[in-house]
């Protein structure tokens, strides 16, 4: 079992940035892909990003590359979002998830554990 606890979601203007972070618990955290995923209201959940146990590989949608960043920190089994430029567009709530493998893998349906969301309002 891991569980996933987000934090750093809030308000910001239309340019500004947030930096998310992702706390697992469990001692095999670099063995887990870990990815961040969205939902807005009344649309479907949709991948962000996502990274490898190694953090040798990253992957984004195109509508956040070049402005998001996912990163970890094996040592604290903690997995961050920068993200900057933001637009409202962004706004969502934005959940971390985790899967074990080495396949990192864009679909939601295809990771295991998940946090409880936290929500991120980009004001125009």
């Amino acid at each position: 079992q891991v569980q996933l606890v987000e934090s750093g979601g809030g308000l910001v203007q239309a340019g500004g940035s947030l930096r998310l972070s992702c706390a697992a618990s469990g001692r095999t955290f670099n063995s887990y892909c870990m990815g961040w995923f969205r939902q807005a209201p009344e649309k479907e959940r949709e991948f962000v990003a996502a990274i490898s146990g190694s953090g040798g590989r990253t992957y984004y949608a195109d509508s956040v590359k070049g402005r998001f960043t996912i990163s970890r920190d094996n040592a604290k089994n903690t997995v961050y979002l920068q993200m900057n430029s933001l637009k409202p567009e962004d706004t969502a709530v934005y959940y971390c998830a985790a899967r074990q493998g080495i396949v990192v893998l864009t679909t939601s349906s295809k990771y295991d554990y998940w946090g409880q969301g936290t929500q991120v309002t980009v004001s125009s």
